[in-house]
């Protein structure tokens, strides 16, 4: 099976972005250190602050099925109602270079 990536893309309400940007960050070191996890990087929108994108390459869909179980997103998900402004957006790739 080829490995897995997708664009999430999450917008905060204004009066949460400082809350959900803090939630997003920690999100960032325990996810890297899964043992599917290939690449996770987290972005904002050059020209709007309350939208924030994760760029994300995992080596298998069993792989990024497992994170999205993991114990550390908890806090995250406990609350994403609240916070967003919209539903998440994940958008799904099919890489067409070999991976650096």
């Amino acid at each position: 099976m080829s490995h897995v990536t997708i664009i999430g893309t999450v917008t905060a309400k204004p009066e949460t972005r400082a809350e959900l940007h803090a939630l997003l960050s920690k999100q960032v070191e325990p996810t890297r250190k899964e043992a599917g996890c290939i690449n996770y990087d987290f972005h904002v929108d050059a020209e709007d602050p309350c939208v924030f994108v994760f760029y994300e390459n995992w080596r298998s869909q069993q792989d990024l099925d497992a994170h999205l179980e993991m114990p550390h997103l908890a806090p995250l998900f406990s609350q994403i109602d609240r916070l967003l402004a919209c539903p998440v957006t994940i958008r799904h790739l099919t890489m067409l270079s070999d991976i650096a």
